[in-house]
Formats: structure tokens, sequence, C-alpha cells
């Protein structure tokens, strides 16, 4: 047991952690807690539930994911991504539903851990996750147009081209009031940055808007004028269900824990490659799960990693899951002391925000690079990115998994044998042993794609961080997919920051054009790629005479 759950703090203690870096910690907590702060209001009120709602679910979820999760710096609590489901599971089971979904999601997200399920990402193509991604993001910027225009629509349908015939219906009745705070939000959240990086801009836009709306009385509904009192307290509570009903939360129970699950790996993954860590997988999704069955009770929404903010606990200097911890702790004193002033935010300040969270989480850059590469990732991308706006996010996520091994099966059943690269000697892996000290190879044995991807990259930078100049033999590789390639381009970018010197050999030309395609060539330099073994060996000799 203690090998799958083994949480980070516990570790980090144990080692002992400086008094500078803990400083350091709180310093980087009490930032991204000002951030959190507009982003769970904003989160739980797209959802459909109160705003305490989503500090409670930051407060709570963020305390037990920092301490009992499998990385250093992760950032728990609502996330952008669950708006759209949790929306949807309010509309159809009411908010007790909701609860006893998100309970059930912990449990079935303890289990992927005790089962060790935890590098169930690498067999989620980049494509996929884009997709999907994508498809949120767009959906999460139609609920916001109502209130971004300032519409007075009793109800929003659900469909997707129902929601914009409805909003195209009632355009003469835009709020310009409401239309200008909205882009004033925008602006401010996304341009603050340049007058002072440690204040959010979405912070500066609550408060700042707010107050001019109250001073000058200006005519925008508020979210007051959906929740007439805010509560303060954290209470215990137990959902109301009847045991012959629980099958009927499976469906929303899976769908919670698969969005759960990956957007918290996801963002973990993000996190190592930042600080240069290494995450336990099973041990976060355990932390996870245990997150989304004690916060319900208390009156919380489903929780996971959140990437953004996670980002933004590395830049600002946090390293240890203590900087989480006070996070959660400057929410909750935000609650006690000021939650009611909430009441007082327009609608379309939150709108704002989200629009841009939308925006950010749309990964257009990925997706249109994704667009022009092999066609392959191009099925994937369009057909996930479709059936999560149309249709759903389980379903989307389950028919891209099942057509990323189709077509996969369907490439290797075609490769051309005769692409393949063989280099001028057929050397053994014995004559490595002649090559000078500082000097390392690495062969990959064949196709690179989702499956195989972060292996290969934790390979290749556990035996290039070792070395002066790391050459990657590439004879045999037939195809290299976009997962594959953005793992690639990520450790290739590490080794490089690392002072290493990076050389390939044997890429044939379709994966040339694909590492053309994605920006490796250039991050490796096509002077550093060689179409022999032989030829990389003289200039990495030669690389290491110079640094001698």
């Amino acid at each position: 047991m203690s090998t799958i759950f083994n949480p980070k703090l516990f570790t980090m203690l144990k080692d002992g952690i400086s008094k500078e870096q803990i400083y350091s910690d709180v310093i980087a907590g009490t930032i991204v807690g000002i951030v959190a702060l507009p982003l769970a209001i904003a989160f739980a009120v797209a959802s459909g539930v109160s705003p305490e709602k989503g500090i409670i679910t930051a407060v709570i979820a963020g305390i037990i994911i920092s301490a009992l999760g499998g990385s250093k710096v992760q950032i728990g609590g609502p996330t952008g991504a669950f708006i759209v489901i949790v929306f949807a599971i309010v509309e159809q089971y009411g908010i007790d539903g909701l609860l006893i979904s998100t309970i059930m999601a912990g449990i079935i997200l303890i289990f992927f851990g005790l089962f060790k399920l935890g590098n169930l990402l690498r067999y989620f193509p980049e494509p996929l996750i884009v997709g999907f991604t994508s498809g949120i993001a767009l959906v999460i910027f139609s609920t916001q147009i109502k209130d971004a225009l300032g519409l007075d629509i009793d109800h929003v349908p659900s469909d997707f081209f129902e929601k914009w015939a409805t909003y195209l219906h009632h355009m003469h009745e835009v709020n310009p009031y409401a239309l200008a705070i909205t882009a004033a939000t925008i602006l401010i959240t996304v341009y603050f940055k340049y007058i002072n990086k440690k204040i959010p801009g979405s912070f500066v836009a609550i408060i700042l808007l707010t107050l001019l709306v109250q001073i000058f009385d200006v005519p925008v509904t508020t979210i007051g004028t959906f929740f007439s009192s805010i509560s303060s307290e954290i209470t215990f509570a137990i959902p109301d269900f009847q045991l012959s009903d629980l099958g009927t939360y499976l469906v929303p129970a899976f769908t919670i824990a698969i969005l759960g699950g990956v957007e918290s790996l996801l963002s973990a993954v993000v996190a190592d490659g930042m600080i240069g860590g290494k995450h336990r997988s099973n041990t976060e999704l355990i932390a996870q799960g245990i997150a989304n069955i004690t916060t319900p009770f208390l009156g919380g929404i489903p929780a996971t990693g959140a990437i953004a903010r996670t980002a933004t606990n590395v830049k600002n200097g946090g390293r240890t899951p203590i900087a989480g911890i006070v996070h959660a702790l400057v929410l909750l004193l935000i609650m006690l002391f000021f939650i009611n002033y909430a009441k007082l935010i327009p609608m379309s300040i939150l709108a704002g925000i989200l629009i841009v969270v939308s925006f950010n989480m749309s990964e257009y850059r990925s997706f249109i690079s994704i667009l022009k590469g092999s066609p392959y990732d191009y099925i994937i991308l369009v057909t996930t990115f479709i059936l999560t706006v149309l249709v759903d996010l389980t379903f989307a996520i389950e028919v891209g998994i099942v057509l990323a091994s189709l077509l996969f099966m369907h490439r290797m059943a075609n490769i051309d044998g005769n692409k393949m690269i063989k280099s001028d000697d057929e050397d053994d892996i014995e004559n490595y042993e002649t090559l000078p000290k500082g000097i390392s190879v690495y062969e990959i044995g064949g196709p690179v794609f989702f499956a195989s991807a972060k292996q290969y990259a934790q390979q290749l930078q556990t035996i290039g961080i070792q070395s002066q100049v790391l050459i990657i033999r590439m004879r045999y590789v037939s195809f290299i997919d976009s997962t594959a390639l953005h793992n690639f381009k990520e450790t290739i970018k590490l080794l490089r920051e690392s002072g290493i010197s990076v050389l390939t050999s044997g890429t044939n030309d379709d994966v040339f054009k694909e590492l053309k395609h994605h920006g490796v060539v250039e991050l490796i330099e096509e002077s550093n790629m060689h179409k022999t073994y032989q030829r990389a060996v003289a200039q990495a000799r030669e690389l290491l005479s110079k640094e001698a």
C-alpha cells in the first residue's frame, strides 16, 4: 500500500524543508489564493450552484489534494472543465444528485489509484486531449453569452445549436452596460499583468468594476439577483438519496472521475516539466478521490488539479505542498470575512473572466498545428471536438480512444519498411562501449505513438541528463504521432536547457517532415540531424573535444 499511496508532503517533511522555501511557498500560496478567488466563484455560478460552493471546494479539496497528493506543487479545486458536466448533472438530478455523483466519482478515483491506473494518461492521445479540451472551451464560451451581453432569457437551451439560435433571437435586447463591463473585464484580466505580475487581473477586475457598478448604480444583473443570501459557514450534511437509485448516478460519476483523473494527471505532468520533478500518479489519483468524497459532505462540488493555478504556483516560487495548503487557507479567510460582498459582483464580470478561461483552455495553437499534421491525428481531433460539443464528454473520450486504437492498427498495417533508413553499419549495442565518456546513445526501436510516448520521453531524459552529448538513433522509427512529438519536444527542451547537445541519426523523410512541422527540427537544429550514425558520432566527438 505504501508504494501506491505515498504523499509527496510526507516525503518532503521527512527530508526537511528549509525556512527559505517555506517562506517562498507562503508567498506563492497567498498569490494563488487571490488568483483562485474569482475563478472559484465564477466556476460555481456558471455550474448552476451558489458562489460559496466554489470557494468551499477550493478550500477543502485544496488542502486534501496538497496534503495527500503525489505532486509537489499541484493546486486543487474547481475547474472550468467541470462547468458543463456539473451544470448538466444539477439540471437533471438536482444538487443532491451532484453530491452523490461526486462522492461515487471519488470512490472510483481511489480504485483507479489502488489498481495502479495512474499511467492511464499515456493512452489518451494528444489530439484527443486537445479535442475535448477545445470542445469544453467552446461550450463554456457558449454558456456565457447571455450574461456577457446582458440578455433577458429565462431558460437557455442545453443543445448547442438551439442555444445559439436563442441568443440570436434575443440579440436586439443587448444591455450595453453589461457588454461594456464584459469587455472591460476581459481587457483587465488579460493585460493587467503588464502593470503588475503578482496581482491577478481577474481579481482587479472584480474589485474595480464591482465598485464602479455600485457607485454609479449601473443597471446590470448581479450574483445577488440569483442568490439572495450566501453562506460563510462550512457545515456537514448528508445528501438525500435512496440505495436503489445509486445505479442512476453511475454515468455522471464515471464522467466526473474520468475527467478529474485525466485533468489532475495532465496538470501534474505539466508541473513536472516546469520544476524538473516526477509526480506519483497513483497517489495523486487516490488524493483526488479522497477530496471528491469529502468535499460534497461539506457543501462542495467536484474538484481536480488546476493547470493554470498550478503553473501560477510554480512561477511564484511554490515548490512544496505547503503552498497549496496556504492557498486554501487564504480562501478560507476571505470566505469567512468577505463572502457577503460576493452578492454585489455583476454577472457580466464573471462572464468576462470565463470567456478568458475558455480562450486559454482552447489550446488553439495546438489545435491548428494538429489540423496541419497527420490525417490520422486530424480525424481523432475533429471527431472528439465535435462529439464533445454536440453530444457529451464521456462519449467523446470513449469514441476517441477506440478511434485512436483503430487508426493506429491501420497505420501499423500500412508501414512501408523501405522507408526506414538503415545505418551504414549494422553495429550491435556493444559498439557503444567504445564511445568516449560523455556521449550516450539511445535507439528508438519502432513507431512512436501515444501509448509509448511518455515511456520513451522518460528514458531519453534519464539517459540524456547523465551525458554531455546524446545521440538519438531513429532508423527504425516508421512514424511518430502528435502525442509523441509533444513529449519528444518537451524532453529535447529540457535537455537543451541543461546544456546537453542532442543529435539524431537515421530519420526517414516522413518522420523528418513531422519533426519539422512541429518545431523539433528547429529546436535540435538541422545541422545536428544526420542520415547516418557514423556522421552523428563524428560530430559528437567533435563537440566533446571542444567542451574539453
